[in-house]
């Protein structure tokens, strides 16, 4: 078992980016992964300790989960796994 599946809470289902956030991860030099194997294992980013936990809560019950998360730039990320676990999107804020 890799370190990764050992420390994956979640699975992420088919990953998903719009564009304007391939395009921030482009001006930035970085990429989803590193955001996605934090969230993966539970680290939510950027988001309030009631939203971390209503996240954590999420997790065992199977409902949606959101994190955000800041590029190197500051550009904010929000990253929405569904509650079915059959889909992960990787988007700016105002995308949604």
């Amino acid at each position: 078992m890799s370190s990764q599946q050992q420390t994956q809470r979640f699975t992420l289902g088919q990953v998903v980016a719009t564009p304007g956030v391939l395009e921030a991860f482009a001006t930035t030099v970085q990429s989803a992964k590193e955001f996605l194997d934090r969230r993966a294992a539970g680290d939510w980013g950027d988001v309030s300790n009631e939203d971390k936990k209503e996240n954590d809560d999420s997790v065992i019950e199977d409902l949606r989960i959101l994190s955000a998360y800041h590029l190197r730039d500051g550009t904010k990320i929000w990253i929405i796994t569904e509650a079915d676990r059959s889909s992960t999107c990787v988007l700016l804020p105002e995308e949604y």
